[in-house]
């Protein structure tokens, strides 16, 4: 047969592109002849109807598994929760010995799920599972192994003090930890191989193994969150006694026996200080879990990856420092606000006025650094990041959704330090503080999401290489790289089955004296960008950026150990008790203070992303 290309030169090249881009269309490896165009319309119909039509058909049962799986998740956690509150009433009913065997339970049935699904995945070693790149990063699962382990260290003290009180403790209370060590081991093997994978069969069943572990690890991130909680209650009356407020013995949760070793109360007062590490361990594996959920039967968008170029550390010196002092700070403020809250009324008023103004002084910095971070990126006009990212969209959703705790408590603290009849030294500090710390959230908040969605910087600058693996025109007629470059045009529809195309230069092509070798070395060649003022800019608009993230980072560390080793002054300062009443004011701590927590350690997460990426 006659090759159709042999009679093309670039006089007639030239009259085809008169009308607009010339456009070579990809021809099939397994057809030597050419098909007319009507025919290719109509298979090109055919299949974009079977697009749109199959996808809505597999999307039912995905659907009804996401519905079925997420409600049976949701009662599991409301029965754990209805237990916790039983138990925190104290009553004759409902002990902890009933609660901890529920939990036990749904850690062992967790167990049997991922031992099923690794046995599962080794026999099918043939087929490699799909991966989502964005799920579960790698500094990540590192953080969250420091806080297994450290949770591990608090089962052994659990295990420690119940064998110094077995005689009058149920049993329960030591299996609990035993299966709880042997759930966070196994947890922390899943998730360092195993929570990338792309599940694509018996997706029904997964999802609910999948949901299932997600709500255990939630019921026990709110039964670590209702225990530490009881703690500073229990630790705020003691207090309330000791300065002559109330009358108070306690003394609900103690052993009705004696310890048969020495060292039982320095086990029972070291459990509260891991609590905090416990508890976002829980909270993150969860959310890690979900996006996993999320991920059942989704179709990976594979995009270019761009080269990381390494971190220049040079001028990584002002975001550091001013957050290293920021944290040296914080763990003085903590020292000191521990050993002199417990003292006279004097001191105790000191401590509290103390820890509102260094907290103004940071909430203030931080707001200064989210906001110039935020006229960095307006003068740098770069567009969003659309793509479907389930880890990123979950990223957002957890932010905004953990900052309506705090928001709650500090507009309960503006209100009551406007209307509280009362006049301490520290009344106006508590409204500068609490006004502060909305403002600096909705800062971070937008700073951070913001810099998640924004496009790549390389992407940008890497324009001409890899523009075919974004969806830009690529050529599919152009000179092959394995022969010399004036050996002509090369079909490389034999070597890929893609349907893409090349645009040829028009006024090039219109003089027919273009010696086809020269445009063949043109094609081949990558666009020279020229490097403009603005652009010679951004690297030094990039530091800033790191410093900013890096900065923000170290303060919502500091931010975090705050209230998570027992500075809490909601407790101490006795205005919102004043106007709520204690009653309604414990139930808004109780709701609020470990979300604020989660929030923080979020940030702290979410922001090292942002200096890796930035």
């Amino acid at each position: 047969m006659k090759d159709p290309l042999k009679d093309l030169n670039i006089t007639d090249l030239a009259t085809m592109e008169e009308n607009g881009d010339f456009a070579i269309v990809c021809l099939n490896k397994q057809r030597h002849s050419s098909s007319s165009s009507s025919s290719i319309e109509e298979k090109e119909s055919n299949r974009s109807e079977k697009r749109r039509v199959k996808p809505i058909a597999l999307d039912y049962p995905k659907k009804n598994g996401e519905i079925l799986s997420g409600q049976y998740g949701i009662n599991l956690l409301l029965f754990g929760i209805a237990l916790m509150l039983g138990v925190s009433y104290h009553g004759y009913s409902i002990k902890e010995k009933h609660l901890l065997s529920f939990i036990t339970t749904v850690m062992l049935i967790q167990l049997l799920w991922m031992l099923w699904y690794v046995v599962r995945r080794d026999r099918q070693k043939n087929s490699v599972p799909e991966k989502d790149s964005h799920a579960g990063t790698r500094w990540l699962r590192g953080g969250l192994t420091i806080l297994a382990l450290l949770s591990l260290i608090m089962d052994a003290f659990r295990i420690a003090v119940y064998v110094g009180y077995k005689e009058c403790l149920s049993p329960t209370l030591g299996v609990y930890p035993v299966v709880h060590v042997l759930h966070t081991v196994s947890q922390v093997y899943f998730l360092w191989f195993h929570i990338k994978d792309v599940i694509k069969t018996c997706q029904t069943f997964e999802r609910f193994g999948v949901i299932h572990a997600v709500f255990t690890n939630l019921l026990l991130w709110c039964n670590g969150a209702m225990s530490e909680s009881q703690h500073f209650l229990e630790a705020h009356k003691k207090r309330l006694a000791s300065l002559g407020f109330i009358n108070y013995t306690g003394g609900h949760d103690e052993p009705h026996c004696e310890c048969a070793i020495s060292s039982c109360s320095m086990f029972s007062k070291s459990l509260y200080y891991l609590y905090p590490f416990n508890i976002e361990y829980h909270i993150f594996v969860s959310a890690m879990l979900f996006v996993m959920w999320k991920n059942i039967g989704r179709i990976i968008e594979h995009q270019h990856k761009r080269e990381k170029d390494g971190l220049r550390v040079t001028r990584l010196v002002l975001g550091p420092i001013l957050g290293l002092v920021a944290l040296a700070g914080t763990i003085t403020i903590l020292v000191i606000y521990i050993m002199q809250v417990e003292e006279s009324l004097e001191t105790h008023r000191m401590a509290i006025s103390m820890f509102y103004c260094h907290g103004i002084v940071m909430l203030a910095c931080m707001c200064i650094a989210g906001t110039l971070g935020l006229i960095l990126y307006r003068l740098d006009n770069r567009p969003l990041d659309a793509s479907k990212n389930p880890s990123r969209q979950l990223d957002t959703e957890l932010l905004c959704g953990s900052s309506v705790g705090t928001w709650l408590m500090s507009w309960c603290s503006v209100i009551a330090a406007v209307a509280t009849h009362s006049n301490p030294r520290y009344r106006w500090t508590i409204l500068a503080y609490s006004l502060l710390l909305v403002l600096e959230k909705y800062i971070q908040n937008l700073f951070i999401i913001e810099s998640l969605y924004r496009q790549q910087e390389a992407v940008e600058e890497g324009e001409g290489e890899g523009e075919g693996e974004r969806g830009g025109p690529s050529g599919i007629f152009s000179v092959s790289s394995q022969v010399p470059s004036c050996r002509g045009i090369v079909n490389q529809a034999f070597t890929n089955q893609e349907n893409v195309y090349v645009s040829l230069n028009s006024s090039r092509l219109r003089n027919g004296n273009v010696p086809l070798c020269s445009l063949n070395q043109e094609l081949q060649e990558p666009p020279v960008v020229p490097v403009s003022q603005d652009r010679a800019g951004k690297p030094d608009r990039r530091q800033i950026l790191r410093n900013i993230a890096i900065f923000l980072f170290l303060c919502n560390c500091s931010l975090w150990l705050l209230p998570a080793f027992g500075c809490r002054p909601q407790y101490d300062n006795g205005l919102e008790q004043e106007t709520f009443g204690f009653t309604i004011w414990t139930m808004v701590l109780n709701f609020a203070m470990p979300l604020n927590l989660f929030y923080r350690m979020h940030c702290v997460a979410s922001l090292f992303e942002v200096f890796q990426h930035v």
